[in-house]
């Protein structure tokens, strides 16, 4: 699997939390895949780099990295490297999320590594003008996420829908092959719901599902008006 064709697409960014951790990675991602399995949903999960190998070898739906660094193999102690997680079955990464934000250089740079790659990138931005810097970088996804809505539980299409419409707009005139998602806040099936509504072809959520009580339940939740 390279590329995804399919949408509505749910990312699961893992983030660090410790209940994405480690064996709680492996079971937070083997739910994930139940609620694919269940729903048709193209579910997607975004582990932490050592968690890659282990989940990508025990489930059957895309896993991507959290982060890959602007560099080429060599002498780069502590980054990481786009061939190591490939080679651990990542097929796609999330690019330059507000909580590691990079250079618009270095964005460039790994895009097109992971054209090279035949890997889905998924470029997150922070305004409209952002997103329409992002689109001239061809990535597959640009995701909007206003930082200040991160992990707030107020969704970007509630508290800022111009945001979404407007990315939806720009984009499509610059780059009709890139698809938009939407962050920040998205928790809810109705959270879901109105983002595609807005535009989005998916979403990227992260604690409002990691968090919760029963994730999986959370899921389903999240897929149930679609």
């Amino acid at each position: 699997m390279n590329k995804i064709k399919r949408t509505p697409i749910v990312i699961l960014n893992f983030k660090t939390y410790l209940e994405s951790t480690g064996k709680n990675a492996l079971k937070l991602a083997v739910a994930s895949q139940l609620v694919a399995e269940e729903t048709g949903v193209n579910m997607v999960v975004a582990p932490q780099s050592p968690d890659i190998y282990p989940i990508s070898n025990e489930i059957t739906i895309p896993v991507f990295a959290q982060h890959i660094d602007a560099i080429n193999a060599g002498g780069h102690t502590g980054s990481t490297l786009l061939e190591c997680v490939n080679e651990a079955g990542a097929v796609g990464s999330l690019i330059n999320h507000s909580e590691n934000r990079m250079k618009l250089a270095d964005m460039d740079m790994v895009v097109k590594k992971t054209i090279e790659k035949q890997m889905v990138s998924v470029l997150c931005t922070n305004n409209i003008e952002t997103s329409a810097a992002a689109a001239t970088l061809n990535p597959d996804f640009v995701a909007i996420e206003p930082p200040e809505l991160i992990g707030s539980g107020i969704p970007v299409s509630k508290a800022e829908p111009e945001i979404v419409e407007g990315t939806v707009d720009i984009i499509h005139e610059i780059n009709p092959k890139t698809s938009i998602l939407c962050g920040a806040g998205i928790s809810t099936g109705e959270d879901m719901k109105a983002a595609l509504d807005l535009g989005a072809q998916g979403v990227l959520l992260a604690s409002g599902i990691i968090l919760a009580k029963d994730p999986k339940d959370a899921l389903l939740n999240l897929v149930s008006k679609i």
